[in-house]
């Protein structure tokens, strides 16, 4: 199978994250920013992710890829999905997403490996959030809303089972994506969890990029 991605995106995230929980192998494909024919070819629209299917066939949808690749074998999200961590996940989105974006587009992705992608996604995140100049200047402001989120969600995840579920695959992806943000408190627990599941998914973490 064939997994068309973005390396940033927190939706392909969730697709990559059930092939290494399985440990099935699948090939990645790197789409690049400004391509709008690759996805529109496979699905008919620009959207990533996109699961090349063992019959040539092609899904996009992130949590419709996971369930598909979670009916092959033995099932691994065997957890019942956690209501307290999807309401934390919906609660940290926009602030999060205030902090993501401007550094993402600096980041090191191979979508962005050219100028002329780089600048594509520059335009799109412009377009969506304003001055990315600007938004990255409220990095005070966003931290404060956002560390205190991460505390409570330590109080969540400390001793919690190691058992996986959707949450999980809903929770991590958004994890990883915070994990580019310098000065973001990460707690213990957290921490743990994170460092847990990058191992058993094979996704890295994205602190070795880290912008202040």
């Amino acid at each position: 199978m064939k997994l068309y991605i973005y390396e940033h995106c927190p939706f392909c995230t969730r697709a990559r994250m059930i092939f290494g929980l399985k440990k099935l192998p699948v090939e990645l494909a790197i789409i690049m920013e400004g391509d709008t024919d690759t996805p529109t070819r496979l699905v008919g629209r620009k959207v990533v992710p996109i699961l090349q299917k063992q019959d040539g066939s092609h899904m996009a949808e992130s949590l419709d890829i996971v369930q598909y690749v979670e009916g092959i074998g033995a099932p691994v999200l065997t957890a019942k999905s956690d209501a307290a961590l999807d309401a934390w996940g919906q609660a940290a989105w926009k602030p999060a997403l205030g902090l993501i974006i401007p550094r993402f587009t600096q980041g090191d992705f191979a979508e962005l490996a050219t100028p002329e992608a780089r600048e594509a996604y520059r335009l799109r995140e412009e377009k969506a959030f304003g001055d990315l100049d600007a938004l990255l200047q409220r990095t005070p402001e966003l931290l404060a809303q956002i560390n205190p989120l991460m505390a409570q969600l330590a109080t969540l995840l400390d001793g919690r089972s190691e058992e996986t579920g959707l949450s999980d695959i809903l929770l991590w992806p958004l994890l990883r994506c915070l994990s580019i943000v310098g000065g973001l408190d990460f707690p213990a627990p957290v921490l743990a969890y994170a460092r847990r599941l990058e191992q058993q998914s094979g996704v890295p973490l994205l602190f070795d990029q880290q912008i202040h």
